[in-house]
């Protein structure tokens, strides 16, 4: 299967999703934006979509970054949405997701950077894809707004600083606002792209500076996205 990723930073990189692709076989396309790639003019050779992080947001103008384009992307994301494709947003990927859909992008309680627990709900609990990952499971954040909610979207993970972690929004169509997918490698390029917020942030509760970020684990919550990702993509094969 053909995995597309869309990618708006070379310091927002798919990390543990590209591993997932690798190790199980299937063959990787991207949309490097930050490079300005085009978006896919078709579906005919995506299998899953998966619609990366970034330091934009949904309402990111073409004039405040000109290789961003909110409006085609969420474009994209509806039309795999329609025609029934598995998608996976991350981050700004997931608030663009629910924007395709409908949803106004909000503001977090909590900004978010670093390593913590998120709690699934009794909607995560019940969803297959999801039943490796327990009652509560460590993970990686770096955020300050969450994707909005549609009348039939369910959340099916929150933590103690964000109530929208992770949100299933129909059959096949997850946003994830916490990044499973972080690596150190992934961190280090972030810590590198972002000394100046992290300094700024250093008073806030959820927020880890760079000597606690690269002490973090990301093995345990790596595996259990590729727990997802297979089960999603064999849902997808029925």
């Amino acid at each position: 299967m053909n995995v597309h990723f869309v990618v708006h930073e070379a310091f927002e990189s798919p990390g543990a999703y590209e591993n997932w692709v690798e190790s199980r076989g299937h063959q990787a396309s991207y949309s490097r934006v930050y490079l300005y790639d085009e978006l896919p003019q078709t579906l005919d050779d995506i299998d899953l979509l998966v619609v990366m992080g970034g330091p934009q947001g949904p309402s990111t103008t073409r004039e405040e970054c000109p290789h961003f384009d909110a409006a085609a992307e969420c474009a994209l994301i509806a039309k795999a949405v329609a025609a029934n494709k598995p998608v996976v947003g991350v981050c700004l990927g997931a608030q663009l997701l629910g924007e395709a859909l409908g949803a106004k992008c909000g503001h977090s309680p909590e900004p978010e950077i670093g390593s913590y627990p998120i709690t699934l709900t009794a909607a995560g609990k019940a969803d297959a894809k999801l039943a490796h990952f327990g009652d509560t499971l460590e993970v990686g954040h770096w955020h300050n707004d969450m994707p909005g909610l549609t009348a039939d979207a369910q959340v099916l993970a929150a933590s103690e600083g964000c109530p929208r972690q992770i949100i299933r929004y129909s059959q096949g169509v997850y946003g994830f606002q916490c990044h499973m997918e972080f690596t150190r490698e992934v961190v280090e390029l972030l810590i590198k792209a972002s000394a100046d917020d992290l300094l700024k942030l250093a008073d806030r509760r959820f927020v880890q500076q760079a000597e606690a970020l690269r002490a973090n684990g990301y093995d345990e919550m790596n595996q259990k996205l590729f727990g997802f990702l297979d089960a999603l993509v064999l849902e997808h094969k029925r």
